[in-house]
Order: structure tokens, then C-alpha cells, then sequence
């Protein structure tokens, strides 16, 4: 009985809840695809994060994340002196490669970021993992403000039902 109990608790502590608006952004570290870490605490520390979480790679690239970043990449003057971090979820194995893949038709903007998830980290962390066959993370978006305040999230338990830039340069303008 405490081995069953045991084992619920530990599985209970392990779900993480994801960052309501209000609340302050856990922090965070990856590597982008040089290797270099990123954390969030440096990038809010110098503006507004715009935080968009991919579903990497599920055994194949996202057409819709691809429909999304290119969105996002074709307003960039629209996020000047803003910070713009891609989040690309999967097995740690061969993961910089699928990023790589990912952006190959994509050429990111200064402001612009990818950074790795390995093993789903920081996907578990903000409470995004989509664990069912052929997924990964949820789609998401959060803006989070200088004091690492998050004031607007969105995200979809479904493929479709992304966060637009007119929502977002909306949500920056208030």
C-alpha cells in the first residue's frame, strides 16, 4: 500500500501546471542550435518574450508550425525590440537535426530564437506535454513581460487553434 501510494504521489508532484496569466514565468535554460544557452530570465530581462512552443517533430514537421512560424517571421518588423523564442519539443536523439530541417525555408530575424527541448524538459515543466501517440507538446503561446509576468497565453489542445500575430501585436500593445 505505501509502494502505491508512493509511486501516485510521485506521479501527482510530476505534473507541472502551465503559467497562467498573472503569474510570474517559470525560468528556464535550452541550448539553440549552436549550443549556446538561452534563459529566459536574460531574455525578459531585456524586454517582452514572445514565447512560441512548437510541437517539433512527431514524425514529421508540422504544417501548421511551419504556417505559423513563416507568419510570425513575415511580420518581424512588426517585433522589433521584441524577443521571439521558438521551442521545439522531441527525443533528445537527433533533435538539432529536426530543427534544423524545421527552419531550412525559414530565415529567423534578428529578435528572433530556436531553442531545444531535449527529452521534453521544459515542456513538462510549463505542463505542455501532449503525451499520446505522435505528439509531443501542446501549441502554445505566451507573452511574458520584463518581471517574467505572464500576460497572455494560449494554448491549444489541438493542432490548429494557434495564436495569430495580430493576437499577439494586439496583446503587445496594451
Amino acid at each position: 500500500m505505501k509502494l502505491i501510494f508512493a509511486t501516485l504521489f510521485t506521479s501527482i508532484a510530476l505534473l507541472a501546471a502551465t503559467p497562467a496569466v498573472g503569474e510570474k514565468a517559470p525560468d528556464f535554460a535550452l541550448k539553440n542550435l549552436n549550443g549556446t544557452m538561452v534563459r529566459l530570465s536574460e531574455k525578459t530581462a531585456k524586454g517582452p518574450v514572445v514565447l512560441i512552443v512548437l510541437r517539433g517533430f512527431p514524425g514529421y514537421q508540422c504544417p501548421l508550425c511551419n504556417r505559423q512560424v513563416k507568419e510570425f517571421v513575415s511580420k518581424a518588423k512588426d517585433f522589433e525590440g521584441k524577443n521571439v523564442l521558438l521551442v521545439y519539443p522531441g527525443p533528445a536523439d537527433n533533435l538539432n537535426a529536426k530543427a534544423s530541417e524545421f527552419l531550412m525555408d525559414k530565415n529567423l530575424p534578428a529578435g528572433f530564437e530556436m531553442v531545444l527541448d531535449p527529452d521534453y524538459t521544459f515542456t513538462k515543466q510549463y505542463g505542455l506535454r501532449w503525451d499520446a501517440p505522435q505528439e509531443t507538446a501542446y501549441p502554445s503561446t505566451f507573452l511574458i513581460d520584463s518581471k517574467s509576468m505572464v500576460f497572455f497565453s494560449k494554448v491549444s489542445k489541438t493542432h490548429g487553434g494557434r495564436t495569430t500575430t495580430i493576437e499577439v501585436l494586439e496583446e503587445l500593445k496594451k
